[in-house]
């Protein structure tokens, strides 16, 4: 719609402003200035107004005129003749236009609308005299009781002091009377009239024998007789009611109490201040506001956000929903309970020198658990599958310079997650290289988990005893990572040494030591034990064993312990090697046995004297853990839902998979899931620590997975069932084997790709015309060799004009199976008939090619 002002319209129609405006003043428009705006409707009723006046309006076409003529017969009472009577009708019906029906529209609405707002106004006038008068009235009822009370708060105190004097009257009656020593005489009773409460006070004897007016057994206190004393008793009213009534004749009736109450309905929306803890599901959120859950569905459903009653909700979706609701917003810490436990922990005492935690790391097969060997005086690589370390192993070794703690960490690539903890959990870490190999990968891993921990370094320069080894070598290409050695004017200490001699062992001891003097290591033995779980899994005849790493205090038997997610007593504490033992002091690794599962490696530990606080934190702990996967798993499936359509089905591998340990199994995991593709993917059905179980087989079938065990083996019953079943079951104890058969098998499950390999080629000579064949092409062999039982091409100027069979293939009149190169034939080309001289016929095959990750 075009809007114009009322200046301009004036110099399209040729008019004066001033003669405009008065003409728009008396079609009833409302511009009043040249700078106003005209409609188009505006411009519509001006012109219509304009046409009336010049009487030039098309009133045949605005007008209709309908005439009805109808014609009746009346009848004479007096019997003469009958009177014909004829009634004319005329209606005129006007059109009315579109300006003015749009104009007659908005007048409407505008009336509506100010209809509306006055009737709104006079109803909240309505509501605020209705509440004056409300509170006048309250207050008017409460003056009213006020009064009530003052005055039946006298009346009790002045009908309980009457009673007290007459009680004081008839006492001193009594006293008086037993003072005297002469028998009085006896004389006529006398009744004085005396005030109601004193009379009620006096009980009267038994009555006589023969009359009405004794008591009932029965304990009805109705009045029996006019003059009967026993019924003029009355009561002291502690209700602040009227609850009593003295009668005429002295019948006392009880007067209904008036009771009200205590709930009044609210008359003003109810703002409620609501805790908002990290997450929350809409049942509790709709709880904690006072309303029903598909009240705050509707809310999230107006905001865009889809949701379910039992849903978790994070606390910022929360909060706009309460605000939105009018509701006030309070933060709440979820881990109340957890800080005030840990807050309760005293850590104080005497702080004395503590061993340093040594955490050995390098790349794979450098020698780092031969070092360790040597130092121990031990065989542990020897014992390790493959010779390579597969967990992280923790032992403390009494030396002539001072006990030191060491963590052996793995080297193979797939153990990236051990050696991050290992070196979050240590004060210095040995970086091993071999002399003869140099800086690898892992070194450089190893490297980069050191700065990130923000711990101390020496470098171990292992094998110098063997032919190729360069020193020299090794610390340039360490340079080169920023590692410079002392001699250059760093700061990190190199050490060559050789576990199969034990040359420049003593040097890398002190050279630790002297590194953990500056560190300056210390720690209170008097406290309670806290430290990090190293490793942890599940033993058949033992159940639960994590080994822990003392920090700080002193862990003793029978200790409450909470890790993680799970806590327990320690029934039992193990060294190294194996031997019970009372306590642990810190920097002593030590195996316990009592938790109620296996905690996750890399989890704190502490000490806690509550068994009850323990196990609470351990249950929200669980709780939260719950929480979280079941959001991620929920919002998984929402992006998976919108992220595979159009796509095509991704191939799974289904794995049921069983480790020894803790760590083992989370790197295993992770190097498996790594190994997904778009079109192929590792899915873990089942995870964990412990042997084989039928339950874990019972699984595999019903997902139609593999069974990898790592370290483990199958049951009785697991075995029988696997035999019984046909599940595929494997065990492994080398980690790169089993990274290297899931590869494969994914491998196979990926599409093969097509290729086509040329055969031969076949130059057109000339064209014959067979009646058994139709069109033959008499050619010469230029490339390879034609076969009759594969696809062609026929190409005309190198571009493909047709793609099928042969239908024959002979040489001179024999049919045969190939034409090798030089050779002229036949060809006969099956549903085509446009074979030109000098066309080529090309023979191929597609062959398929399987495909690798």
């Amino acid at each position: 719609m075009t809007v114009q002002t009322v200046k301009i319209l004036s110099e399209l129609v040729d008019t004066p402003v001033d003669k405009l405006l008065a003409q728009m003043k008396d079609a009833g428009l409302p511009q009043k200035s040249e700078n106003q705006d005209v409609s188009d409707v505006e411009k519509q009723i001006l012109l219509n107004y304009l046409k009336r006046q010049h009487g030039d309006e098309d009133d045949g076409a605005q007008r209709i005129t309908l005439q009805r003529k109808k014609t009746s017969t009346l009848s004479r009472s007096d019997g003469g003749k009958a009177v014909n009577v004829a009634v004319k009708k005329k209606r005129t019906y006007v059109k009315r236009n579109d300006a003015d029906e749009e104009l007659q529209k908005q007048q409407e609405v505008l009336a509506q609308r100010q209809a509306e707002e006055q009737a709104r106004l006079e109803a909240e006038e309505q509501a605020r005299l209705e509440a004056e008068r409300k509170l006048e009235a309250e207050k008017a009822a409460k003056a009213k009781a006020e009064a009530e009370e003052k005055a039946r708060q006298e009346a009790v105190k002045s009908t309980v002091s009457n009673a007290d004097v007459q009680n004081d009257t008839e006492q001193n009656d009594s006293d008086i009377g037993a003072a005297e020593p002469v028998e009085a005489p006896k004389q006529p009773k006398v009744t004085k009239k005396t005030s109601q409460p004193a009379m009620d006070n006096k009980k009267s004897p038994v009555a006589p024998k023969g009359k009405k007016g004794a008591p009932r057994q029965d304990g009805d206190n109705k009045p029996r007789g006019r003059n009967n004393s026993d019924n003029k008793r009355s009561r002291v009213n502690v209700n602040g009611d009227d609850d009593f009534r003295r009668g005429k004749l002295g019948r006392k009736g009880k007067k209904p109490s008036k009771q009200e109450h205590g709930f009044q309905k609210p008359t003003a929306p109810q703002i409620h201040e609501v805790a908002l803890p990290e997450s929350i599901t809409v049942a509790d959120l709709a709880e904690k506001m006072s309303i029903k859950a598909a009240e705050v569905i509707k809310v999230m459903f107006k905001m865009g956000a889809m949701a379910t009653i039992n849903q978790t909700i994070d606390r910022d979706t929360a909060t706009l929903v309460v605000e939105e609701m009018g509701h006030t917003v309070k933060f709440i810490d979820e881990n109340a309970v957890e800080n005030d436990m840990l807050e309760a922990i005293d850590y104080e005492g005497e702080a004395i020198k503590r061993a340093p935690v040594v955490t050995v790391m390098g790349h794979v097969d450098h020698g780092k658990t031969s070092l360790l060997d040597y130092i121990r005086t031990t065989r542990v690589a020897a014992g390790e599958s493959g010779g390579i370390t597969q967990h992280i192993g923790a032992y403390h070794v009494e030396t002539p310079h001072g006990m030191i703690s060491f963590l052996d960490t793995p080297g193979h690539a797939a153990f990236t997650s051990m050696r991050a903890r290992g070196a979050k959990a240590t004060d210095i870490v040995i970086l091993v290289c071999a002399a003869d190999d140099g800086v690898m990968p892992q070194t450089i891993e190893a490297i980069q988990h050191s700065r990130a921990a923000g711990v101390p370094m020496v470098v171990a320069m292992t094998k110098i005893d063997k032919d190729g080894a360069d020193i020299d070598r090794v610390k340039n290409e360490l340079v080169a990572q920023e590692v410079v050695p002392e001699e250059w004017g760093g700061d990190i200490q190199f050490v060559g040494v050789s576990a199969k001699s034990g040359e420049g062992i003593e040097a890398l001891l002190e050279a630790v030591l002297l590194q953990a003097e500056v560190l300056e290591l210390n720690a209170v033995p008097s406290s309670p034990g806290k430290g990090v779980v190293v490793e942890s899994r599940l033993d058949r005849g033992r159940g639960s064993v994590a080994t822990l790493l003392v920090q700080n205090g002193t862990l003793r038997k029978g200790d409450i312990v909470l890790a993680g997610l799970q806590m327990g007593r320690v029934r039992a504490l193990l060294d190294e090697n194996g031997k019970a033992i009372d306590s642990a002091g810190p920097s002593i690794p030590v195996e316990i046995l009592g938790l109620d599962g296996t905690p996750e490696a890399g989890e704190e530990f502490i000490v806690v004297a509550d068994e009850r606080k323990a196990r609470e934190v351990a249950n929200f702990r669980q709780g939260k853990y719950r929480e979280v996967r079941f959001a991620r798993q929920y919002s998984a499936k929402l992006e998976n839902l919108f992220s595979e359509m159009g796509k095509d089905e991704v191939r799974t591998l289904n794995v049921v998979l069983k480790a020894d340990v803790r760590g083992s199994l989370e790197a295993l995991i992770k190097s498996l899931t790594d190994l997904n593709t778009e079109e192929v993917q590792v899915n873990i059905v089942s995870s964990g620590v412990g042997g084989i179980t039928e339950t874990d087989a019972t699984l595999a079938l019903a997902s139609e997975a593999v069974i990898f065990g790592f370290n483990v083996r199958a049951d009785a019953s697991a075995k029988q069932f696997i035999e019984r079943e046909s599940i595929d079951l494997r065990y492994y104890s080398v980690i790169y084997n089993i990274i290297d058969d899931v590869k494969s098998a994914l491998s196979g499950m990926l599409t093969p790709d097509l290729r086509e390999d040329i055969q031969g080629t076949a130059e057109v000579r000339d064209v014959f015309r067979s009646p058994k064949f139709g069109l033959i092409a008499g050619c010469m062999v230029i490339e390879g060799t034609v076969y009759r039982n594969k696809q062609i091409r026929v190409l005309r100027d190198d571009v493909v004009i047709y793609e099928g069979e042969l239908e024959s293939l002979r040489r001179f009149k024999d049919a045969v199976n190939d034409v090798s190169k030089g050779m002229e034939c036949g060809i006969g080309v099956k549903n085509y008939n446009d074979v030109k001289v000098g066309d080529k016929i090309e023979v191929f095959e597609t062959v398929e090619v399987a495909r690798t990750l």
